[in-house]
């Protein structure tokens, strides 16, 4: 008995059509999409900006507030190592990237200024940290962001020397807490 021509191919066809359709269904694209970002994550390191390329941050003049209510001005982080991370808890990619920045933040939390900056309600972001047992704390913007911070897609992540160099400026997924981000932290530490 010879086997129907076509098995292999249509078992494939059949496979793509239910993981289509599992993309078009909002209970399960939103975890598809966490999942797909989180091999992202696994593979991708942040980029660091060669040196000629890197640009000085031409402003400081950028207020906020954490979610304690506590205002920060940014000028008061000249002369410190800085990462700024524009997230949001309905983004697939932050969310797949979130639990790498969590493990950094809090190995390095007190020697680096984090701002873990989003326009959602304190309510959200808090439910949201609680339910995934994160540490960081979430910040809101109260004037406008500096330009060169500027985004139209999140996540975008930004490593700041003390000298106010933008050494890493990241859109997208990676992997926060890896070794090359480590080796980062500690030479802009010890600058």
């Amino acid at each position: 008995m010879s086997k129907p021509k076509g098995g292999k191919k249509q078992i494939s066809n059949i496979l793509f059509i239910i993981f289509i359709a599992l993309l078009l269904i909002p209970q399960t694209r939103r975890p598809i999409q966490v999942a797909l970002n989180s091999i992202k994550v696994a593979i991708f390191s942040p980029s660091i900006i060669d040196d000629s390329e890197v640009e000085k941050l031409l402003t400081y003049n950028w207020e906020l507030q954490n979610e304690n209510g506590l205002k920060i001005n940014f000028e008061d982080y000249k002369g410190e190592v800085v990462l700024i991370n524009f997230w949001a808890t309905w983004c697939p990619p932050c969310i797949a990237e979130m639990p790498s920045l969590d493990e950094l933040y809090k190995d390095y939390n007190g020697k680096v200024k984090f701002l873990f900056v989003t326009n959602e309600d304190i309510a959200t972001v808090q439910k949201f940290k609680k339910k995934k047992d994160f540490q960081f704390k979430m910040h809101s913007s109260l004037s406008s962001i500096p330009a060169q911070f500027e985004t139209s897609s999140i996540p975008r992540t930004f490593i700041l020397s003390k000298t106010g160099k933008i050494v890493v400026d990241e859109t997208g997924a990676a992997d926060w807490n890896s070794d090359r981000t480590r080796e980062l932290l500690n030479r802009l530490l010890s600058e």
